[in-house]
């Protein structure tokens, strides 16, 4: 909906949004996504609707992986006009309204959703396309169990049969959640992670594996056969052209948030000749995989947030001294009892490993129960003076990830 169509009351949220968010940037408390799009909600509670309207929204979703997703599909769909986008990873309905809020009218929005608020947020915004990637444990103190999310975007989805759903084919509890859509795309990205699909969510049997395929021991729940697949450094599309994917950010996982980009964007009439070279052009996502030059060290930043994540990290990692953060605040969830379904014992390939975090010493037991050699340090500053000049991989939750994304603009 253009600005000129917009109710009164949303035009003067739109207003308030925008300058709370501006003010918050002002004022260095942040990006101003959240409060912007509180106070726009609190103002006008439709307010995200009445933004949505008149946008080919796609939305994406899931427990790994959703923000770099996003970015790669807000290039590639750059293709055909201006997209709104929540890029800086605020994710819940605040998020979204003041993303839309702040671009004014675009033709088109891709937004990053949170497991919890798919249903939500499917309504306020209607979406041609959603995205559904994965679903692994997270945030165990307050997150729901695997299957009861995957009950409910399968429920939600259910309801929403004009919806395209692009989904995971290697992930059972996706395929089994996207099960209830009538129009599905399937895409193969890979899943590593495997520990929170062993059950079958229908019937409860074992899920038996062989090479890539999966199948339920006891129901007809099955890998279904992927129109958009991962193939060597590029991606299959559903005609059964190979295209090379060649991305600044490191890791075969991004490969396949690309493939899942690409697949998202086909469905906006996007090809991937037209798309590739977009993808190609996205350096950073809200400081993840940056570099930074810092006192003769070339120091890369990786996020890592719960098990399935920290095995994808410690793939992309050099073998250079390696910093480890990890704190327990609100944004991380107080548990870190998920420490001990990480397994660190790549670490032990020699390199330096340095620890440091308002948890560090919950993570020097699980590295002692591993045998990885480490150095508990009590700041960055003490982690960059006690190694040599080259790499240093940083691999951090949330918020220890955003402490030293802090220090490093702070001197830089």
């Amino acid at each position: 909906m253009t600005d000129g169509k917009l109710p009164l009351i949303a035009k003067v949220a739109t207003t308030a949004s925008k300058t709370a968010a501006a003010l918050s940037r002002a004022a260095g408390r942040g990006d101003g996504s959240v409060i912007g799009g509180w106070i726009g909600l609190k103002i006008d509670p439709d307010l995200l609707a009445h933004l949505s309207s008149g946008r080919a929204v796609a939305l994406v979703s899931g427990t790994n992986g959703k923000t770099t997703t996003t970015r790669f599909t807000a290039a590639a769909i750059g293709v055909l006009g201006r997209v709104a986008t929540n890029s800086y990873g605020a994710n819940m309905p605040t998020g979204h309204t003041s993303a839309l809020a702040k671009e004014g009218h675009t033709p088109f929005a891709v937004l990053e959703v949170d497991e919890h608020y798919m249903a939500q947020v499917i309504e306020a915004t209607r979406p041609r396309v959603v995205a559904l990637l994965n679903l692994s444990r997270d945030q165990l103190d307050r997150a729901k169990e695997v299957a009861m999310m995957a009950q409910m975007w399968k429920t939600t989805l259910g309801q929403h049969p004009d919806i395209r759903v692009v989904a995971n084919s290697d992930d059972p509890m996706v395929v089994w959640s996207a099960s209830s859509s009538p129009q599905v795309t399937w895409f193969s990205a890979g899943q590593r992670w495997q520990d929170d699909s062993f059950v079958c969510p229908e019937s409860g049997h074992p899920i038996e594996r062989s090479g890539g395929d999966w199948w339920c021991t006891g129901c007809p729940l099955r890998r279904p056969k992927p129109q958009w697949s991962v193939e060597d450094e590029g991606v299959i599309d559903p005609r059964g052209d190979w295209h090379l994917v060649k991305l600044q950010l490191p890791g075969r996982v991004n490969i396949g948030n690309a493939a899942t980009a690409l697949a998202v964007a086909a469905e906006f009439g996007v090809r991937p000749i037209e798309a590739l070279p977009r993808l190609a052009r996205v350096t950073s996502i809200a400081g993840r995989y940056a570099q930074v030059e810092r006192d003769g060290r070339n120091i890369r930043l990786l996020l890592a947030k719960n098990p399935a994540s920290w095995l994808e990290a410690f793939d992309m990692a050099e073998q250079a001294p390696t910093l480890l953060s990890i704190n327990a605040r609100d944004p991380d969830g107080m548990d870190t009892s998920w420490l001990y379904d990480v397994d660190f014992s790549p670490l032990r390939d020699g390199r330096p490993v340095l620890i440091t975090g308002d948890r560090a010493y919950d993570l020097a037991v699980r590295l002692q129960v591993n045998q990885v050699p480490f150095r508990h340090v009590q700041s960055f500053d003490e982690a960059l003076a006690s190694v040599p000049p080259g790499r240093l991989e940083v691999i951090a939750n949330y918020t220890a990830f955003q402490d030293i994304r802090a220090e490093l603009d702070r001197v830089n």
